[in-house]
C-alpha cells in the first residue's frame, strides 16, 4: 500500500500564502449566495474483458481473468459543494480547455443560476484558467462567466487542499475500482452514484485550519514565523532612499 502526500521541502512562501487563501475560504459559513464549489479532475481508463468473468458462487467470489483490453480512455470533471454535500460528475471523450468551459458553464447556469457568485477552489493546470472561456464562447458569454466566479488556486504540491480530492478517492473506491469497458456505461454507473450520494447529502467536514498549518506545517513557513519573537528582525539594507 502507497499513500501519496505530497509538501515542497522547506521555505515556501509561495506555498504557504495560497495554502492560507484556500483554507481562509474553508473557514467561511454556509452562504447560498456564495457558494464554496471544488473542482477536480481525473481520467479513468476502460478496459475490458479477454475472457468472460466466471460468476459469483456461494461461498467464492467473482473470478476474473488476469489479461485485459485496453480501450481507451475517458475523463471525469467532479465539482462539490463540501458544505450542502452536493456533486457532480461530467464525463467526457477529452479534457481540452473547451471541455472545462462546457462543464463549469453548465454547473454555472443549471446548478447556480440563483447565486450572485460561485467561490471556486481548483488546481491551476493549465485548462483550468477563465482563458478556457474565450476559448469556448463568445467574449460576451465568456465574460459573464468570468465574472460570476471568484477563483481560488490550490498551492503547487499542494492538490490536498482541494475537497473535490476527497471526494473522487470515494467515487473511486465506491464506483470506478472495478474494469469498465464503455464510456456509456461508466457514465450510467457514475450517475447512479452521483444519485445515492447525493440523496443521503454526505458532508466532508474540513478540520484543518490556518492555526493547524502554522502549527503542523512550521517548517514550509519563512523565517518570520520561525523566529524568536522577543528578537527583532533583519531589516533589508535600503541603499537608496
Amino acid at each position: 500500500m502507497k499513500q501519496h502526500w505530497c509538501l515542497p521541502k522547506e521555505h515556501d512562501a509561495d506555498f504557504v500564502w495560497r495554502m492560507e487563501d484556500v483554507l481562509d475560504v474553508y473557514a467561511r459559513p454556509y452562504n447560498p449566495q456564495f457558494p464554496v464549489l471544488c473542482m477536480d479532475e481525473a481520467s479513468k481508463q476502460l478496459i475490458g474483458e479477454i475472457r468472460r468473468p466466471l460468476p459469483m458462487r456461494p461461498g467464492q467470489p467473482q473470478r476474473i481473468d488476469s489479461e485485459y483490453e485496453r480501450l481507451g480512455t475517458c475523463n471525469l470533471f467532479l465539482f462539490c459543494e463540501p458544505l450542502r454535500g452536493w456533486r457532480l460528475v461530467r464525463v467526457t471523450e477529452r479534457r481540452t480547455m473547451v471541455d472545462w468551459a462546457y462543464a463549469l458553464r453548465d454547473v454555472l447556469t443549471e446548478y447556480y443560476s440563483e447565486a450572485e457568485k460561485i467561490v471556486l477552489v481548483m488546481d491551476n493546470l493549465n485548462t483550468h484558467s477563465p482563458a478556457s472561456f474565450y476559448e469556448a464562447f463568445a467574449p460576451s458569454e465568456a465574460r459573464a462567466l468570468v465574472e460570476r466566479l471568484e477563483i481560488h488556486y490550490t498551492p503547487k504540491h499542494g492538490s490536498w487542499l482541494n475537497i473535490a480530492e476527497c471526494e473522487f478517492s470515494v467515487l473511486s473506491r465506491q464506483c470506478l475500482n472495478r474494469r469498465i469497458d464503455d464510456a456509456s456505461q461508466l457514465g450510467a454507473e457514475v450517475n447512479a452514484w452521483l444519485q445515492q450520494r447525493n440523496q443521503t447529502a454526505n458532508q466532508i467536514n474540513w478540520q484543518f485550519r490556518t492555526a493547524d498549518a502554522r502549527q503542523k506545517l512550521r517548517r514550509l513557513y519563512p523565517a518570520f514565523l520561525r523566529h524568536d519573537e522577543h528578537q527583532p528582525m533583519p531589516q533589508p539594507t535600503t541603499v537608496f532612499n
